[in-house]
C-alpha cells in the first residue's frame, strides 16, 4: 500500500490511503488531506433507506474522549436502529475525533452531526477555525476547487460519500492562506438528505462560539 500522500500540485490537496496519512495536513504545500477509502458493504443502502428524522443531530463542545458516548446519546435519541452498520459508524465518528484531536493537539472538540436538506453553505468559502474534519455519511460529499479571482472553483471536485476531508482554516498559521474553496453541495429540492460528522479543534470552550 502506497505510504507516500499525492499532493495535487493544482489544488494542494492530498490524498491518502490510510488514516494515518491524514498527518500530510500539516506538509508546507497541503491545503486539505482526504482519506480516499472503499465504501462499507452495505452502509449506504441502509442509512440511505432511513427516515430523515431517524439520523443522528447533535452540537456539542466535549472532551476528545466524550464523543463516542455523546454520538451514541444522539443515535439514541432520533430512534437510529440497531445493528452493525450504526456500530460502525459509532466507532468510525470516535476513531476519527481521536486522531484529529491527536493531529490538531486539541483538548476539546466541536462535534456536530448535521442533518441537511437545504443548501447550507452553498458558497464556496473558508471556514474561520485552524482546521475542519467533514465526513458525509449520507448524500453529496463536500464539494471543493481552487477559487483565484471571487468565483466558484472552475472545475468543482467532490469528496467521495464516507471519506473524511481534513480542511485547513483561516485561523491556520501558514500565510497567505490558501485559494482552495469548499461548498456544501446545493441540494435543495432535490429530495436528497445529507448526513454529516463535522469536527473542530476549541482551544477554551467558555470562548467558542
Amino acid at each position: 500500500m502506497n505510504m507516500v500522500p499525492r499532493i495535487a500540485p493544482d489544488t494542494g490537496v492530498a490524498t491518502v490511503e490510510t488514516p494515518e496519512g491524514l498527518v500530510a495536513l500539516r506538509a508546507p504545500d497541503c491545503a486539505a488531506a482526504i482519506w480516499q477509502r472503499p465504501a462499507r458493504p452495505g452502509f449506504a443502502p441502509w442509512i440511505d433507506a432511513l427516515e430523515a428524522d431517524r439520523l443522528p443531530q447533535a452540537r456539542v463542545i466535549l472532551r476528545p474522549e466524550a464523543v463516542p458516548a455523546a454520538a451514541a446519546e444522539a443515535c439514541d435519541a432520533a430512534g437510529l436502529p440497531e445493528g452493525a452498520h450504526r456500530d460502525w459508524m459509532l466507532q468510525d465518528i470516535s476513531a476519527l475525533a481521536e486522531r484529529f484531536a491527536a493531529l490538531m493537539h486539541a483538548r476539546w472538540l466541536r462535534l456536530r452531526l448535521d442533518v441537511v436538506t437545504t443548501n447550507a453553505c452553498r458558497k464556496f468559502h473558508v471556514d474561520a477555525v485552524t482546521a475542519r474534519l467533514v465526513c458525509t455519511y449520507r448524500g453529496t460529499g463536500t464539494q471543493y476547487g481552487i477559487a483565484t479571482d471571487g468565483g466558484d472553483p472552475d472545475p468543482i471536485m467532490t469528496v467521495p460519500a464516507g471519506s473524511p476531508i481534513l480542511l485547513r482554516g483561516t485561523h491556520w498559521p501558514t500565510r497567505p492562506v490558501s485559494a482552495l474553496r469548499h461548498r456544501s453541495p446545493p441540494i435543495e429540492g432535490s429530495g436528497e438528505t445529507r448526513l454529516l460528522l463535522v469536527l473542530d479543534p476549541v482551544d477554551d470552550p467558555a470562548e467558542a462560539v
